[in-house]
């Protein structure tokens, strides 16, 4: 999964183009694309859409946040429809999650619904206390946890920022910060890190540079908030072809000598650590490691 698509779910029109963005997933979102006046409807709309289109791609819903009165009714009505997995704003650790965890099961055993069938992406850092636990994702969780996503947005009103970008366009040391600490509490849970929206959708070198840099330092994907981003961000996270027949050599020469801790190839010495790169490219590309 290299694009996550945030669609309205209360805007019919936007849906149906998201189905055609070419988005590796969808993320239904009826927490702040939705005002308060069209909550109820909206959650009719997701349960209808992902009811009719589950089967053509991922579909995520972005529930409203803990806090907010309206998670439980928000559940109530997209579990039974069966989307592949609930988008957790404003997560404050993995006890959240292991909450809306024991929240799913329960409805699923309600609707007849496959038990552990729904997974979790929680965004974990749009409040300052949230980046104090990131740690607790790994033990947590529970089973559900798929990936872990960072926005800056929520983050910098939490802290009162007057920009979290700077005059490049870079984010500023404190959203830095949040970012890598997702990166790394999502290597310590073993989920997908998930890097946030380039909220100038009309900027797309900017959009491919910021990509290119979350592929590099590890994330697995990025999040988009227009169709027209799509595009750059699956072709910076699709490994190219010379990729891909590196991963594939590193991982024969590492299969033919299965005791060696490292190995020469083409003049340089690689370990343990390359072979697990290698195996993360061929991941990206849906290509299975021994093909």
């Amino acid at each position: 999964m290299r694009s996550l698509l945030f669609i309205p779910a209360h805007d019919e029109r936007k849906l149906a183009k998201g189905l055609d963005s070419g988005a590796d997933a969808l993320i239904i979102d009826m927490e702040d694309a939705v005002p308060e006046a069209d909550k109820a409807r909206a959650r009719g709309m997701c349960a209808e859409f992902v009811k009719e289109h589950r089967e053509r791609l991922p579909l995520f819903v972005r529930v409203n946040a803990l806090s907010t009165g309206l998670l439980l009714d928000d559940l109530a009505a997209v579990v039974r429809a069966q989307p592949c997995g609930i988008m957790l704003p404003k997560c404050m650790s993995g006890r959240d999650v292991a909450l809306v965890d024991a929240y799913v099961s329960a409805l699923e055993a309600r609707d007849g619904v496959a038990a552990g069938s729904l997974r979790i992406l929680p965004i974990v850092t749009e409040s300052a206390a949230a980046l104090f636990d990131m740690g607790s994702y790994s033990t947590a969780a529970g089973s559900r946890l798929c990936g872990m996503m960072w926005g800056g947005e929520d983050l910098a009103a939490d802290v009162g920022t007057v920009a979290n970008r700077g005059a490049q366009g870079r984010y500023t040391a404190p959203y830095e910060l949040a970012r890598s600490l997702t990166l790394f509490g999502a290597s310590a849970a073993q989920v997908l890190a998930v890097d946030a929206v380039y909220t100038n959708f009309r900027d797309a070198e900017g959009l491919k540079a910021e990509a290119a840099e979350a592929l590099r330092d590890g994330f697995s994907a990025k999040a988009a908030i227009h169709p027209a981003q799509v595009g750059p961000i699956n072709e910076a996270f699709t490994p190219s072809a010379e990729d891909v027949a590196w991963a594939k050599q590193v991982i024969a020469a590492f299969d033919e000598a299965p005791g060696r801790g490292a190995i020469a190839i083409e003049g340089k010495m690689l370990d343990r650590p390359h072979y697990r790169a290698a195996q993360r490219v061929l991941a990206r590309a849906n290509i299975p490691v021994h093909s």
